[in-house]
């Protein structure tokens, strides 16, 4: 969570959104690691659905944020909260940028990366530097050959739309009532329905190049969820069940997990899914882990651990799966012989976010928290 003045009062906090948070996470790494076995074929990717995270995070985001910012405008500027904002993202974002810098030349393969082995250092400190903006990468300062608009730290094109959403936020939506919000968010869930079920692939996949193909599926996958998040955390609706963390970490995991539906020739049937999960399931899970409360300690510490270590590994993790599939290709090594060293990429992935968490983001953002409020104070 972003940092509180003296002035605001701290909000209940939701463990169990922050422990489904990193439940997600980790299944992203995992989706990632069985990729590099999968040559390509989404049809046969295990966690076929792992992608699918991005749009949890970004209903989660939204949820989030309207619960935490909608009640104080009256005490807070809009740069006071960009400001918040920067300070809880913008930390990780740099260190993923820097150690996407320091695997890339590891990284290099005659088949995935073959642009590596000759890459002048000045370009790739030139596209790091960038990143730590999160501008996205121009297609002439190309240094991977995948086409990504942060090709040191792949995932890091979600953040550039979390930063969008933020801004279109504390611009224009935070304004609207719940009635003209309902419609926005409607449209939102059309765009999404129409590209997913009447679209050329059957799946939101994408949204991390700087085409407009991709753009318009970055946009499609943000605006409806994060904007129902907004949505769902001002009507207030909230489901009350036993065990929530655990009922909601088991639905999360099924959503992700199951296999694709239908095959090229039915596009539309995995399409149909997607809309579903994205636009009715995802807000239930949110809902019913917001409503469930925990009542031991264990849980507690479960969820506390999960959420702290969830944003860290999420924008870390992907330059070991850089170097993790490069070495899968080039030796052309199956699961059955690898997957010792891709449980080890997820270990290495879950000790390098923690890592990260408490020797570099926790202590810079108590600094720049501690110096935003001592500002604060002080005009």
């Amino acid at each position: 969570m972003s940092s509180i003045s003296s002035d605001i009062k701290p909000k209940k906090h939701y463990e169990i959104l922050d422990g489904l948070r990193g439940v997600a996470a980790i299944l992203v790494v995992a989706f990632h690691i069985f990729e590099a076995f999968a040559g390509g074929n989404r049809f046969v990717q295990i966690i076929n659905h792992g992608y699918l995270a991005v749009d949890f995070f970004f209903l989660l985001s939204g949820f989030v944020v309207a619960y935490a910012y909608d009640d104080r405008w009256g005490k807070m500027t809009q740069w006071e909260f960009y400001k918040r904002r920067l300070i809880r993202l913008q930390p990780m974002v740099i260190m993923g940028m820097i150690i996407g810098a320091i695997f890339y030349y590891f990284q290099a393969s005659d088949i995935l990366f073959p642009m590596i082995g000759g890459m002048e250092v000045w370009k790739v400190i030139l596209t790091m530097v960038i990143g730590f903006t999160l501008l996205p990468i121009p297609p002439s300062l190309e240094i991977r050959g995948w086409g990504e608009m942060h090709p040191l730290n792949g995932p890091a094109w979600s953040l550039f739309f979390e930063y969008i959403a933020n801004i279109l936020y504390a611009l224009i939506f935070r304004k609207f009532s719940n009635k003209v919000m309902s419609v926005f968010v409607l449209i939102f869930a059309g765009l999404l329905i129409n590209y997913t079920v009447f679209g050329p692939k059957g799946d939101v996949i994408g949204g991390w190049s700087l085409n407009l193909e991709q753009l318009n599926v970055g946009f499609t996958r943000l605006l409806f969820p994060f904007f129902a998040g907004v949505l769902l955390c001002r009507l207030g609706k909230l489901i009350h069940v036993k065990n929530a963390f655990w009922v909601c970490s088991i639905l999360i995991t099924i959503v992700l997990a199951l296999p694709r539906f239908g095959d090229e020739n039915s596009l539309w049937l995995n399409g149909l899914y997607e809309s579903i999960c994205i636009i009715l399931i995802f807000p239930l899970i949110v809902v019913i882990g917001a409503g469930g409360e925990i009542k031991n300690e264990l849980s507690l510490k479960i969820c506390k651990a999960l959420g702290d270590i969830s944003y860290p590994i999420y924008i870390t993790h992907y330059p070991l799966i850089y170097w993790f599939t490069a070495w899968v290709v080039d030796n052309k090594v199956s699961m059955k012989d690898g997957y010792m060293e891709g449980i080890g990429v997820l270990i290495a992935s879950i000790v390098m976010a923690f890592v990260c968490l408490k020797l570099y983001d926790e202590p810079v953002r108590n600094w720049l928290q501690n110096k935003f409020q001592k500002r604060k104070v002080s005009s």
